[in-house]
């Protein structure tokens, strides 16, 4: 949202609640006068800041903080020099209150060629939350069909950190890319944000899901059809036809069959596809960028992997961290969801209390990233005050703390002191809890699958083996 305060007292006047309406992005407001007198004063986070606007309004701001002083004060350097100060780390401590630490950012109010005065947005660090960095801007929330980039990865954990440089590195050749992560991961997301920071940007990005098309159609999408092939063929180009200068990305590629596998091995190798019904290869340029859900040597070992695609596959392979190994990131991503739906659903919550806190923090986000966002909007269909609370949650993760499932996410029932037999039985029993207690809460067998972060076909595996219906 794009402030401009030039016109002093009137634009500020004019403008007021549109300052008020970006609460969902920011903990608190202040406006000062040219004097640095406070004139307005709005606390969104009482929970963290107990100042009240009685203790403020009609004060100067070296009153209300007798610990700061001209030179390190954001709203003073802003009335002195007209410059706007943008995520300025400050820890300030008000007369008979607690100190607050946050970033704020200070803009000066313009009436012709005179500040009038000062508005400041602040939000508040409130471990585990660690919030930072307040933007201002006109910018919509982008529409959906627009391809992510890096920038679109939240992140607050250095080893996120890294991957995104990794992803620019990656981005810069024409090298095939292995992208590893469970589901719920982001695998996409990485995958569009390599085609999105190459040079290939402008073209175009096609994704298939390998797991979502039956083997012996898989083959005509991939590689086109020609008219007369079989019954009611038509000319049809591939998608590597189709993604000709840009990117494909193959999703799950450890779930195509052997003999599909050898073909886009051969494809790769050749960078030529034959539509099926034709003997005429068609060369392709293309970026190739494939990922599996599982880690990708227990699918070689397994024999679900070739293991001469495997290695062309992961010419670069980047690895995506769970949920779980991101401890950083929870409550990040928890406040970005927040302030997303608030948008999406007008809607004011600020933040999840504190038994939410400690149910999130000691669950094990099988699901992860994917998992917790439907966690929020589900959350946001049910909330009825400003705080998140236990019974807005989806049901499943109300049983959890309730004490249907332990701390570690096993079932109770489950305790060493409670079972017999050697470590290969106690591990058998346990997997085959978290498969029961997986089917009570998924709707299919690819919900269940998605839960657990396995293939479909490995489940079906272990349900035969544990013969369980």
């Amino acid at each position: 949202m794009d402030l401009n305060f030039a016109g002093g007292g009137t634009v500020l006047r004019e403008n007021i609640s549109q300052i008020v309406s970006l609460s969902n992005l920011i903990d608190g407001i202040t406006i000062t006068d040219s004097e640095g007198i406070f004139v307005y004063y709005t606390n969104f986070r009482p929970d963290v800041n107990d100042l009240r606007e009685q203790d403020v309004l009609g004060r100067h701001i070296l009153e209300v903080y007798p610990e700061l002083k001209e030179e390190n004060s954001s709203i003073i350097h802003a009335l002195k020099t007209g410059e706007v100060i943008s995520n300025q780390y400050q820890e300030l401590a008000a007369y008979g209150k607690k100190i607050i630490k946050g970033y704020n950012t200070t803009i000066p109010i313009i009436e012709g060629n005179r500040i009038v005065g000062v508005v400041e947005f602040s939000r508040y660090i409130n471990w585990p939350y660690e919030r930072q960095n307040i933007t201002i801007t006109s910018e919509k929330i982008k529409e959906e069909n627009r391809l992510y980039t890096v920038d679109d990865i939240i992140t607050n954990s250095r080893t996120m950190a890294l991957l995104k440089e990794d992803i620019k590195k990656s981005a810069k050749t024409d090298s095939t890319v292995l992208i590893y992560g469970e589901t719920g991961t982001g695998k996409e997301l990485v995958a569009q944000s390599i085609h999105t920071s190459s040079s290939r940007a402008k073209k175009k990005f096609i994704s298939q899901n390998c797991a979502a098309i039956p083997s012996n159609l898989l083959e005509g999408i991939l590689f086109g059809t020609a008219k007369g092939s079989y019954t009611d063929a038509v000319d049809r180009p591939g998608l590597f036809e189709v993604a000709q200068g840009g990117t494909i990305f193959l999703d799950e590629i450890n779930s195509m069959d052997m003999t599909m596998q050898t073909k886009i091995l051969k494809a790769i190798e050749e960078k030529r596809t034959t539509r099926i019904g034709t003997f005429d290869a068609r060369a392709f340029d293309v970026k190739i960028v494939a990922a599996v859900n599982e880690d990708p040597l227990v699918c070689v070992r397994e024999g679900r992997l070739r293991e001469d695609l495997f290695y062309r596959l992961g010419v670069v392979q980047l690895d995506i961290p769970p949920l779980r190994k991101r401890s950083n990131d929870l409550f990040y991503l928890v406040e970005h969801f927040i302030h997303r739906f608030n948008a999406l659903m007008n809607r004011q919550v600020i933040g999840i209390t504190g038994d939410v806190e400690e149910l999130f923090l000691s669950y094990r986000w099988p699901g992860n990233v994917r998992e917790l966002r439907n966690c929020i909007e589900g959350a946001f269909n049910m909330v009825t005050s400003r705080m998140i609370e236990m019974k807005d949650i989806p049901a499943y993760l109300q049983r959890r703390n309730k004490g249907w499932m332990g701390n570690d996410g096993r079932n109770e029932d489950l305790s060493l002191a409670q079972l017999d037999g050697n470590l290969m039985e106690l591990v058998e029993k346990y997997e085959k809890s978290l498969i029961l207690q997986a089917m009570e809460v998924s709707a299919n067998l690819t919900e269940m699958a998605k839960r657990l972060g396995v293939s479909k076909q490995t489940l079906n595996y272990k349900l035969q083996k544990y013969k369980i219906k």
